[in-house]
């Protein structure tokens, strides 16, 4: 029950990180159309020199967002340490990208000027998943510092068959004199 901890806690982050990272995409590519189309006069739109640049990192770190949340459902199902490589290097990927695209949104914020009701909840959304994001990925390291939060990097617990000792080939643990290895 103990190995569980972080499990319980990621798991409803990572559907919440998830979704997020979903309604954030569609909207940012609804204002990445307007904004190609030069609609920048659309009431609910609006926009500044910043919006380009903002719109760009939030459309790439939504979809890295959603593809890291994919390797840390697999992590979250079989829970080990093996499958912690994939799902903490993609997360902390995907944290850094979505980082990036919240100092734009700060940007934007800061350059002022009108901003439609969908380019502020983009903002709002990656601003959230930052920390959000960030949350998730100490969740998933957590194991580092205890193995009752989850599996840690030096868990050799599996692959060995029932845990006693190192594995020896059946032949023996003494080799036979003359034969080539």
């Amino acid at each position: 029950m103990a190995q569980t901890v972080g499990r319980n806690i990621a798991a409803p982050l990572l559907f919440l990180n998830l979704l997020m990272y979903a309604i954030a995409l569609g909207f940012a590519c609804w204002c990445t159309n307007r904004f190609i189309n030069g609609q920048t006069s659309h009431p609910s739109f609006g926009g500044n020199g910043a919006t380009g640049f903002f719109l760009t990192f939030a459309i790439l770190a939504c979809v890295v967002g959603i593809v890291s949340k994919f390797a840390g459902g697999t992590h979250i199902r079989v829970w080990r340490s093996d499958s912690l490589a994939a799902a903490g290097s993609t997360s902390l990927v995907a944290w850094a990208i979505t980082a990036l695209a919240s100092g734009f949104a700060c940007k934007e914020i800061n350059v002022g000027g009108y901003r439609g009701w969908r380019l502020r909840m983009v903002e709002a959304f990656i601003i959230i998943l930052t920390f959000t994001q960030l949350l998730y990925v100490l969740l998933l390291h957590a194991g580092m510092f205890s193995s009752k939060y989850g599996p840690g990097y030096r868990d050799t617990d599996y692959g060995v068959g029932a845990g006693i000792g190192e594995p020896v080939h059946k032949g023996g643990a003494v080799p036979v004199a003359g034969t080539r290895v």
